[in-house]
């Protein structure tokens, strides 16, 4: 059974966490699913992916350009895992609880703790992947911009 992180940004952006945490997902060797819940926030990804950095980007595709299987990196809003990914970045209030049974290492719930809906929404999937079973993490962003588990 997977895996379910919920990282809270307290600093930071998703804009700013979410490269950081595909690069490292990359780098374990792993495949990863970014899912949002609409096209226009996930074209926004998109674009970010391709220009978070000056010196780097994250190579990445989507249904529009077709063949995920060549794809370490697929955007998606749907549920599919067509590129056989190991890790699965749920964004923009994305439901984990579909995936409880999935076939994944580690799914990863990122939301804004500054923003009470996107606090109230994460604390909602907790208890409903608490109560099927699932293992649970919870991870608080630091001040210098890391992470600390609280639980």
């Amino acid at each position: 059974m997977a895996e379910f992180w919920f990282y809270q940004l307290q600093k930071r952006t998703l804009e700013e966490a979410l490269p950081a945490l595909v690069e490292l997902a990359l780098k374990r060797g792993w495949r990863a699913v970014v899912q949002a819940r609409t096209p226009e926030y996930m074209a926004a990804i998109d674009d970010l992916l391709w220009t978070y950095d000056d010196e780097a980007f994250l190579p990445h595709g989507s249904q529009a350009e077709g063949d995920p299987v060549l794809q370490a990196v697929w955007l998606s809003c749907g549920q599919d895992n067509p590129n056989g990914a190991q890790i699965r970045f749920l964004i923009e209030g994305a439901e984990a609880e579909p995936f409880l049974n999935a076939d994944y290492q580690r799914l990863i719930l990122l939301f804004d703790g500054r923003d009470d809906e996107a606090l109230a929404a994460a604390r909602a999937q907790w208890r409903l992947l608490r109560d099927g079973g699932a293992t649970l993490s919870y991870w608080q962003e630091t001040e210098e911009g890391g992470w600390r588990k609280q639980a």
